[in-house]
């Protein structure tokens, strides 16, 4: 079996927690939502980042590394937003759009067989 044979995740599931994870990034930062759907969109992009893990090892596995900075970024930045909004705001932000970029250089576009 080749490396990719070997991947934890096919590429449609890779697809749909990738897709996932950027959906709520950017409902994060466009705060159409309370702190309830908040919480649950960072709960989902921490959940991603996990699930997608395994595929950091892969060729051109380094969208993982931007993935994972930004879900630490936007966990910590919701953090630190109740002690400091603005700072912790910008962190949060910072964070949102590094887990859209993971996710998008993360996506698979096609299918291995």
């Amino acid at each position: 079996m080749s490396a990719l044979g070997d991947r934890a995740l096919g590429d449609r599931t890779l697809q749909l927690v990738l897709g996932a994870a950027a959906l709520a990034a950017l409902a994060i930062l466009v705060s159409l939502f309370g702190d309830a759907v908040t919480a649950g969109c960072l709960a989902l992009i921490a959940l991603a980042t996990v699930l997608t893990a395994p595929a950091r090892h892969e060729v051109g596995g380094g969208w993982w590394s931007l993935l994972a900075i930004g879900a630490l970024a936007s966990i910590g930045g919701a953090g630190l937003a109740q002690l400091t909004e603005t700072v912790g705001g910008l962190v949060a932000v910072v964070g949102g759009v590094l887990v859209v970029v993971g996710a998008t250089i993360g996506f698979p576009l096609r299918e291995y067989e």
